[in-house]
């Protein structure tokens, strides 16, 4: 790894700094109350080309890799534009555009990268459902050959842009798990059209983050031709793992971005306010606890650089991308919880936006994997007995 700053990473970062701050944390504010959107940021996101990082220049998009993603990531929530930031790229120009990069046809290559690149397709990822929850094997929604196409019925929950996406990478059984030696094989990946009128969407009222919409999504006799099934029938698992580590190291850059954005609002506000003749910052009792979390936001990131590197070369990172989310959820957390008492009565009120990015994190001690799954992968891997 080599951490001077290449002219590429220099220019991605002041981007992304220029486009949070024509998206700062008052838009935002506006478009969580109203539960919209925000089309235009979107828009910006295209403008940028970060829809197209992580696609070959062939498809029209930059051929980069997750460290500069991660990068963008990272900028973009801590300059001003929270989870927002990591959000409105994790899932369509990270998951997809990988999962259809590395495994796709020609023919879906063709179809949807370059509109990826542009901004103008937008993916939801059918992963978890209401009984499998965070056991994916245990995916309930089925698919059956019938000629040239395949039958998809089953339910999803959660599905973040499922109301808007134009499609969906949804993940079926289309062998039974009692059929199969292992219960990673019998999964597989299928591209749908979320127009079909057999796919019904219902958002689901939620915390946070409702300036986009997470939602059930009900599918019952969906017919899907042969040819939008991504990778090998049955082996999609590995298809999905692919898919899995770009989302967490995407949620390692939630977790610091939004920790030092609001850290930053806080240094800020405890430098300016004063009580009993001093500045609120000048006590160690408000500064120790938002500088601590801050030293480990700054580790948590270096791990993240590396899983990104890993993934990059092609190498195994499974462990590097739960520790890189595991840390960088855990010390962000802190850092808005500290940054949000160092507000006072003021961290409460929505003008000052610190409560809006303390709902923003706290989903990511539940999302894309719990905390608690992250530490038994991690210490599955130092050699603790599997416990589950």
């Amino acid at each position: 790894m080599n951490f001077e700053p290449t002219q590429e990473r220099q220019l991605i970062r002041q981007t992304a700094a220029d486009v949070a701050e024509e998206f700062g944390p008052e838009h935002w504010r506006e478009k969580e109350r109203d539960g919209e959107f925000s089309e235009a940021f979107w828009d910006e996101l295209a403008e940028a080309g970060f829809h197209g990082l992580l696609i070959p220049e062939a498809y029209g998009g930059a051929d980069m890799g997750m460290q500069e993603m991660g990068l963008a990531m990272e900028t973009l929530c801590a300059e001003g534009c929270g989870m927002a930031g990591t959000w409105y790229l994790v899932l369509t120009a990270g998951m997809a555009a990988v999962g259809i990069r590395e495994y796709g046809t020609d023919d879906q290559k063709e179809r949807y990268l370059s509109d990826i690149a542009d901004g103008k397709r937008n993916f939801s990822i059918g992963i978890t459902e209401p009984e499998a929850g965070t056991n994916t094997l245990n995916v309930a929604t089925t698919a059956e050959r019938e000629g040239d196409e395949y039958v998809l019925d089953g339910q999803k929950a959660w599905i973040t842009f499922a109301d808007r996406a134009e499609n969906m990478i949804v993940v079926t059984r289309t062998t039974p798990r009692e059929a199969v030696d292992r219960g990673t094989d019998g999964i597989s990946l299928f591209i749908v059209e979320m127009d079909d009128p057999n796919v019904d969407v219902s958002p689901i009222p939620k915390h946070g983050i409702n300036y986009s919409k997470s939602c059930e999504v009900f599918m019952e006799d969906v017919r899907v031709p042969a040819e939008n099934l991504l990778g090998e029938e049955d082996d999609g698992w590995w298809v999905l793992v692919d898919m899995l580590n770009p989302e967490r190291i995407g949620f390692a850059a939630a977790g610091t971005g939004i920790g030092k954005l609001a850290a930053n609002m806080a240094i800020e506000y405890a430098t300016d306010r004063e009580v009993f003749g001093a500045p609120i910052g000048s006590h160690q009792g408000v500064s120790f606890p938002i500088t601590k979390a801050y030293a480990r936001m700054e580790t948590a990131t270096l791990m993240r650089e590396k899983a990104a590197w890993l993934y990059d070369q092609g190498q195994q990172c499974g462990y590097e991308t739960n520790v890189a989310k595991a840390t960088a959820v855990s010390a962000g957390i802190e850092a808005v919880k500290h940054s949000m008492q160092a507000f006072g009565g003021w961290g409460y009120a929505e003008e000052y936006d610190v409560e809006r990015w303390w709902r923003e994190i706290t989903l990511t001690r539940l999302a894309p994997v719990s905390q608690q799954m992250a530490y038994n992968h991690i210490a599955q891997e130092l050699g603790f007995p599997k416990s589950y």
